[in-house]
């Protein structure tokens, strides 16, 4: 039997068919609930969880990567209490999507896969970390799926769309708003819900519609591309300090291990223990 036989013939019998759909062998799932950090706009995976210092400078960008508490891993340094935590979260650097560059398109299948969730929608009123916070009071009180969209538009405010010019946003947004709030919002989760004891059994996703060009514009920003991008999950029997998969020296592409968006929600379902239809990435998981 060809090595590449074997293997195909070993990913089907992990896998045990039901009715409804196909639950895969591994780790056995041990998330309750799981909370839903919607990025609306579209981070930068070269500005954000995926840098390249050594790239040249229209691809590297403007930030610089900051060692985390997990040997090996860096992220910008617009995340200096996310850096903290490396060991509480994967960062799946390998995603990527055929779809076309698009918000709604792109924002589809999150949609879709948390249509039946507990929305906790963007609020001028409510910071991103007060509505964090707000979505560890809802798991508190038994609710076990919630969305949290980070924001409701990309137009005519910051956001993680950074095309480089109004009505959208700069590089300068992603490091004295955007990339702050998250950070906030994001780490406040993690240790609210870890001093809680509901971290282990709460699945954290943040993700957004897709990446961003690995080239700057001319105007200083990057455009829409599906191609590559990174999701950030945590809790839920996740096995933090490790970042699965890569993208190739520019962040265009994957460089091994590519997992398709559809097998990112694929991988949220089988947390939860549910039908996951998609090959879950399975390795995530302790």
């Amino acid at each position: 039997m060809s090595g590449l036989a074997r293997r195909d013939f070993l990913r089907a019998a992990a896998a045990v068919p039901l009715a409804g759909g196909t639950v895969w062998g591994g780790p056995t799932p041990r998330a309750r609930n799981c909370i839903v950090l919607v990025l609306t706009g579209g981070p930068s995976q070269l500005d954000t969880w995926d840098m390249k210092p050594d790239a040249p400078s229209d691809v590297r960008g403007p930030f610089c990567p900051i060692r985390t508490n997990v040997p090996g891993i860096e992220i910008c340094e617009i995340f200096p209490r996310m850096a903290r935590h490396a060991d509480q979260y994967a960062l799946i650097r390998s995603v990527y999507s055929d779809g076309s560059p698009v918000h709604q398109e792109g924002l589809r299948p999150i949609h879709a896969a948390t249509e039946r969730y507990v929305r906790v929608a963007s609020s001028a009123q409510w910071s991103f970390e007060r509505r964090c916070r707000r979505a560890r009071q809802l798991v508190e009180s038994g609710v076990r799926q919630v969305r949290v969209d980070m924001f409701d538009t990309v137009f005519h405010q910051s956001t993680w769309d950074s095309h480089g010019s109004r009505p959208f946003s700069t590089m300068r947004d992603y490091r004295d708003s955007v990339g702050p709030a998250f950070d906030a919002g994001f780490s406040t989760l993690l240790e609210e819900l870890n001093e809680g004891g509901l971290l282990e059994s709460t699945l954290v996703v943040a993700m957004g519609e897709f990446g961003r060009t690995p080239r700057m514009n001319p105007a200083g920003g990057r455009d829409h591309w599906t191609k590559c991008r990174t999701v950030v999950m945590a809790g839920g029997g996740v096995r933090g300090g490790q970042a699965y998969g890569s993208s190739d020296a520019i962040g265009a592409e994957p460089k091994d291990k590519p997992v398709s968006v559809g097998r990112v929600l694929a991988t949220m379902r089988y947390a939860l223990g549910e039908t996951a239809g998609a090959e879950p990435v399975r390795e995530l998981f302790a």
